[in-house]
């Protein structure tokens, strides 16, 4: 059997050091700001109350704990159709995330209104149960088993969304839940199989496996456009769309989610026109590292947005 020798892209993927760690530790802060200082600034000069920005910083830390054990997952099962995938899997990281679920959604139960005898709070309180269920699957011989207790939180998470007082509940749950499912496989995806990559000295396989994701997320980007316009259409009627983009609080956070996924889609065809035009593959784990920080700030924008209120409908 013929080993093929790591190319540069390979060693740059599978580089470590403090830096690395550092500079992750400085994006998770940024981040973190922007659901803590969010609510305050896009509510400026709209009139709106600002609530604080913990319940926002509680709902990103739940989205990105879902996002990574869901993209395990993913990564996992794109791992089994590579053809000779090389045996390298990096550490789970879903037994943490779990740990950081549950906290964020038992936290966020105490804060809704009533506790956890309202309705989201029982709600946020079967997330939390779900986030446990999820972790202690991840410890066992078949981790995906987590499959069920994530779908749980997907599902509770879309209901919370949508009250039964607002108009045809069921179909916004059902948005949600597209959108939501749909995002987590993109943003946990790619960040698991870049860490895939690192363990793995094949470049044959490593371009596979980028292949497989890029023709799978381009699916789960359609998705997630589609439900996110219509979930926004149904919140915000086409008549007063533009109008509310700037003068509500809600508005402007959705305007500025939506430049960032776009600014992500570019990143996307920038690595995928790499993965099929480079000499070395490989060479679209550069712009894909930039898309999954990019990522990382739809995340706290999308934590940030949940925690807004609604646009007055005219």
């Amino acid at each position: 059997m013929t080993l093929i020798r790591p190319t540069d892209a390979t060693e740059s993927i599978r580089r470590t050091g403090p830096g690395r760690a550092v500079a992750l530790l400085v994006l998770v802060g940024l981040a973190a700001l922007i659901p803590l200082l969010g609510p305050s600034v896009a509510a400026h000069g709209t009139g709106e109350a600002a609530d604080s920005g913990v319940v926002a910083l509680l709902r990103t830390l739940l989205f990105a704990a879902l996002c990574v054990q869901v993209g395990e997952l993913f990564a996992a099962g794109l791992t089994r159709w590579v053809p000779a995938a090389p045996p390298g899997r990096p550490v789970s990281w879903a037994p943490y995330a779990a740990v950081v679920g549950f906290s964020a959604a038992a936290a966020a139960g105490e804060l809704a209104p009533h506790g956890h005898g309202s309705r989201g709070g029982v709600l946020a309180l079967l997330e939390a149960i779900a986030f446990a269920v999820a972790g202690l699957c991840a410890l066992t011989r078949r981790p995906n088993r987590q499959v069920w207790p994530l779908t749980a939180v997907i599902l509770a998470e879309a209901l919370r969304a949508h009250p039964p007082t607002e108009s045809m509940p069921l179909i916004g749950s059902g948005l949600t839940m597209v959108h939501l499912t749909c995002s987590a496989l993109w943003a946990g995806g790619l960040l698991n199989v870049l860490r895939t990559l690192r363990r793995w000295d094949d470049t044959e396989a490593g371009a596979a496996l980028l292949g497989l994701y890029a023709r799978v997320a381009a699916v789960l980007f359609a998705g997630v456009t589609a439900t996110g316009l219509c979930s926004s259409l149904r919140r915000m009627p086409s008549e007063a769309a533009l109008d509310q983009l700037t003068t509500t609080a809600y508005g402007r956070v959705l305007l500025a989610k939506v430049l960032v996924v776009g600014a992500v889609a570019l990143l996307a065809v920038w690595a995928r026109t790499r993965l099929r035009r480079a000499p070395d593959p490989l060479a679209a784990c550069s712009p894909a590292r930039v898309e999954i920080v990019a990522l990382g700030v739809v995340v706290a924008v999308s934590g940030l947005l949940t925690a807004l209120p609604l646009p007055i409908k005219g």
